[in-house]
């Protein structure tokens, strides 16, 4: 309880920035929710707080110096009450974000059914339509996730969903499990930050490369995952390649700004956020699904936001696991966690899942059905942060 305790106390520290060539400068925190502020203005971390963090591998002010690249198995926490993820401002800058192009999953093989289960056939392919821009006026809950991991800056697509605790001003952002946890054989990933409607204005490669203000880049600000949740079942049984803990490759993020957001959450920042269907209607009653996100993979670049609309199939990878929904698409890596929208029971737009695999060949994907086990993720995070 106590190291648990002390996790959740860090999260809330800021540090100053270190960009890409001054990871070795030395920084105070600039803000924190635990810690007191001394008689020149820094803020002054307790030392039981640092302490406890010591005693699991930790310390801060080496992290805030360099030390979150240290990915040495000892120091890669991986259980679920582990995570934790304090705000380097000023990390993800327009040039960070351009750069980062690893998605964290590999493709699978063309035919990843299970011997039992339901499978349907393999879903004609459905080519990606880029999204209009301004990407705000269309499809203003998505963005795009970045983050950290051993073999360098990743990256992801979200979705901001909304929060029963705090009706209207959600900070809560859904993602895939794979997205924010390696699974199996790793731990957390770190310096995980969502931006809403990344390149709003879908400005081309060659001119995200003209230095352009951070406005066109995260014009929303970028938000930090103060706390990350999947199941426990990607935990245990996931992996990047061979679809193994797909049915369970879900997250939820509880995000909060870099730059403070005026006391807005992000919900009211971006203006929107999408309810999560749990028990959506079976596959043959929902007529048609759209996942969104922003693939990364060639052909893409990363840079600019796609879809695919289609009616979904289903695909079972093992007989005891659920079975997935998985439609036609030609998205690649990168498009990971973003979100699936359909009509939910009552009739308007729902999160139903989020892109969790796809094949070598990009001619479908496949999400998760959103069950007990997601709905579990969904309200620890808004219970967690339901009195805050």
């Amino acid at each position: 309880m106590l190291v648990t305790a002390a996790f959740t106390a860090v999260l809330a520290l800021t540090a100053t920035a270190c960009g890409p060539t001054e990871d070795d400068a030395k920084s105070e925190p600039s803000s924190s929710a635990s810690a007191g502020a001394t008689s020149d203005g820094k803020i002054a971390i307790p030392d039981d707080l640092k302490d406890r963090l010591k005693a699991h591998g930790i310390d801060i002010d080496k992290w805030k110096g360099g030390e979150w690249k240290n990915w040495d198995k000892d120091k890669w926490l991986r259980e679920a009450q582990d995570y934790i993820n304090p705000i380097v401002a000023g990390l993800w800058d327009p040039d960070r974000m351009q750069d980062a192009d690893k998605p964290p999953e590999k493709p699978v093989d063309n035919d990843i059914s299970g011997d039992e289960g339901v499978t349907d056939p393999t879903p004609a392919p459905v080519r990606a339509v880029g999204v209009q821009t301004q990407y705000h006026d269309n499809a203003p809950e998505s963005g795009k996730l970045f983050f950290d991991g051993p073999e360098g800056s990743m990256v992801c697509s979200a979705t901001v969903v909304k929060d029963p605790a705090h009706p209207g001003k959600s900070n809560m952002v859904w993602t895939a499990g794979h997205c924010v946890h390696a699974g199996k054989k790793g731990g957390w990933y770190r310096n995980i930050a969502f931006v809403p409607s990344y390149n709003n204005s879908g400005l081309s490669t060659s001119e995200l490369r003209n230095n352009p203000p951070k406005e066109k880049v995260a014009p929303y600000g970028i938000w930090w995952g103060t706390w990350a949740q999947t199941s426990q079942q990607w935990i245990d049984q996931g992996a990047s390649v061979g679809g193994l803990g797909a049915p369970y490759d879900f997250a939820v993020l509880h995000v909060t700004p870099e730059e403070g957001s005026g006391g807005k959450s992000l919900e009211e920042t971006v203006g929107s956020a999408l309810p999560v269907e749990f028990n959506a209607p079976a596959v043959p009653k929902i007529t048609d699904m759209t996942a969104t996100g922003f693939p990364a993979a060639a052909p893409y670049d990363g840079q600019k936001m796609f879809q695919c609309k289609d009616k979904p199939g289903r695909l079972s990878l093992a007989q005891d696991d659920p079975t997935m929904y998985r439609i036609g698409c030609s998205m690649t890596g990168g498009s990971s966690g973003g979100g699936w929208v359909a009509k939910g029971q009552d009739g308007k737009p729902a999160l139903v899942s989020n892109t969790s695999i796809g094949p070598v060949t990009a001619g479908w994907l496949a999400g998760p059905r959103l069950g007990p086990e997601a709905k579990g993720v969904y309200d620890a995070v808004s219970d967690k942060y339901a009195d805050k």
